[in-house]
């Protein structure tokens, strides 16, 4: 196996082991992004000769006084959104051009502390404001969409071009290309991951979180990354989980949604995610069906809280040089504008409503175990989707309706891959918990994850 194709837990116990150097990993990394980069379009930037340069220093450190820890000479690749002292935060927009981050975001400096080597910044959907990331192909048939907003994020490393990432999640950022590229993504509990020089797309919604090639790898990451940080208002001090329980999962309830997260999905993604259910059930879960509270209302909360604050954030740049956005994102800044302060302090408002009706559905089940998203990656420039029922719905729309509904809650929620449907396409499944429960949704995925064969290999491409 191939340096580039090792998941994160693996790559971290050979360097651990000396059988691997950070040297010899980060090369076969950008040896893989130089042979895939041209047709996937991950990256904004690759920073090559900084990433080897860190490699080696990583190298010396380990041979001088041992590893820091599981992260240490690993490279890795962040969001185009996540700032980086001395590099250029794009958020893939022209409206960004020129500017350079003059101090590390939190999450960066943290992982700077754990060791890990920065490859670069990948491509997100301008602003985090879609779902498709068009500048960016999926890892596993480049006519299809990634998914978006971290659309780079997902692709690189599904195809090997960075060994983990971090991305943002305000709908499903994280979660959507992770399923749709056949990798693991976690958006954590609200809070637990500081937010400190990440460019916002709407801040009371905004999660940052790693995608990665299995559950264990995400833990390993979340445990760098999280705890409080004062800069962050909406920052928390509690503790990430340091370790995954291991065992059969007897005892554990898991709930099977009766409505909303089943309705209008298509039928291989609903077959391959009940098989997971099912596993879960031959692992010794207990299945729960249960009642998604206040579903009608989920889209509309959503839009409700997210395009206010996005024009809020945007607004001085939008009246200065509107010509600089994409039609798509414009036109959705400018809707923001048009949305009454009582709109959104109802969507407030039910926010909280729906949070306390989440809480009560969580008394009654440990995790909910659903899609992560309705169907699989579609045809780059399509723009709908018909059901059976006769209804049409954006893709956009289509992708956010099954993870908004964490975000709006807060909850942990964690993507991971659950099958293929017949064109080959990855599909996920995703768990959810009640908030600072981020254990109990990666235990249940490690669990499962490791009752499959073939679970943290890169998609299929041939160089």
């Amino acid at each position: 196996m191939r340096p580039f194709e090792l998941s994160l837990t693996e790559a971290s116990r050979a360097v651990r082991a000396r059988e691997l150097s950070p040297v010899e990993l980060t090369e076969s990394v950008l040896a893989r992004i130089a042979a895939v980069e041209e047709r996937l379009g991950a990256y904004v930037t690759v920073a090559a000769d900084a990433a080897l340069a860190a490699a080696a220093r990583a190298e010396r450190e380990i041979s001088a006084s041992g590893p820091r820890g599981p992260l240490h000479g690993i490279p890795m690749a962040l969001k185009d959104l996540i700032d980086v002292a001395g590099m250029p935060t794009t958020a893939s927009s022209h409206v960004r051009a020129g500017h350079v981050a003059d101090r590390d975001s939190r999450v960066a400096e943290r992982l700077g502390a754990a060791g890990a080597v920065l490859l670069g910044k990948t491509h997100t959907h301008e602003f985090a404001y879609g779902l498709t990331t068009p500048q960016t192909n999926n890892a596993w048939d480049r006519s299809r969409v990634a998914g978006g907003s971290s659309g780079g994020s997902a692709v690189a490393v599904a195809a090997g071009a960075a060994t983990f990432t971090l991305g943002t999640d305000t709908g499903g950022s994280i979660r959507v290309p992770a399923a749709l590229n056949g990798v693991v993504g976690l958006k954590p509990t609200y809070g637990l991951v500081p937010r400190t020089g990440v460019t916002s797309l709407s801040w009371s919604l905004d999660h940052v979180g790693p995608l990665t090639r299995t559950v264990q790898d995400a833990a390993l990451v979340l445990s760098a990354i999280a705890g409080r940080d004062p800069r962050d208002p909406a920052s928390v001090p509690a503790p990430a989980p340091d370790r995954i329980p291991e065992g059969d999962l007897r005892g554990l309830k898991v709930g099977v949604p009766r409505n909303h997260y089943f309705d209008r999905v298509a039928p291989e993604v609903e077959e391959s995610v009940r098989g997971a259910i099912e596993r879960l059930a031959e692992l010794g879960a207990e299945l729960v069906d249960v009642e998604i509270p206040m579903a009608r209302y989920i889209q509309a909360v959503q839009w409700g809280l997210m395009v206010p604050e996005a024009t809020a954030y945007h607004e001085r740049s939008l009246r200065a040089v509107p010509d600089l956005y994409a039609p798509d994102v414009r036109v959705l800044l400018e809707a923001g504008a048009l949305t009454s302060a009582g709109d959104y302090l109802r969507a407030q408002r039910a926010r909280t409503m729906m949070r306390d009706a989440w809480a009560r559905m969580f008394d009654g089940i440990d995790v909910l175990a659903a899609p992560t998203v309705p169907m699989t990656a579609v045809e780059k420039g399509r723009d709908t989707v018909e059901w059976t029922d006769g209804t049409t719905e954006t893709v956009s729309d289509c992708y956010v309706r099954l993870c908004a509904p964490a975000n709006v809650t807060g909850v942990p929620a964690l993507t991971l891959p659950v099958g293929r449907d017949s064109a080959g396409l990855p599909i996920g499944m995703q768990l959810m918990a009640r908030p600072f429960h981020d254990a109990t949704v990666l235990r249940v995925g490690r669990v499962y994850e490791e009752s499959t064969a073939g679970a943290g290999r890169p998609a299929p491409l041939a160089v």
